[in-house]
């Protein structure tokens, strides 16, 4: 059986970008890369957001490369690079960055899409997010 290579899953304290977590999973067999930025923006719910701030569970970053293997696991002979910051983002940083590479575009795309939605969903990184009326809001807490 043949599965996939993680080449990078970290909790980042200074910025990461789209060029790096692509030239990560960069490979002669790869025929495909496809990424994910999540970035931050102005709004949420309506409301105008200033800047936000992510705390993370000492455990984050072992659960974000538990995720990435198990991703990786799924879809035989692709690479994955992720990565999840955490501190002060102003608006258009990036939050969450991942790129698969893989033979063939499709694998690509359902790899990094189920990557993505896992990280989101089971690593424990909460957002606390501060908006331009100065009131504050966590965003992931006790969920």
């Amino acid at each position: 059986m043949i599965t996939g290579d993680v080449v990078h899953a970290a909790v980042a304290a200074t910025a990461i970008t789209p060029e790096e977590a692509h030239a990560g999973v960069d490979a002669p067999h790869c025929g495909a890369i496809v990424g994910f930025s999540g970035v931050v923006r102005d709004h949420d719910g309506g409301r105008a957001v200033t800047s936000l701030s992510y705390s993370a569970h000492p455990s984050a970053e072992r659960i974000i490369r538990e995720v990435a293997e198990e991703i990786a696991a799924r879809h035989d002979g692709i690479r994955i690079w992720v990565a999840h910051r955490v501190g002060p983002l102003e608006i258009g940083e990036q939050a969450l960055v991942a790129a698969v590479g893989a033979a063939h575009r499709g694998e690509a795309f359902r790899a990094c899409s189920d990557l993505v939605d896992l990280v989101k969903e089971r690593v424990p990184i909460w957002k606390e997010q501060f908006f331009t009326d100065g009131t504050v809001e966590w965003v992931g807490v006790g969920a």
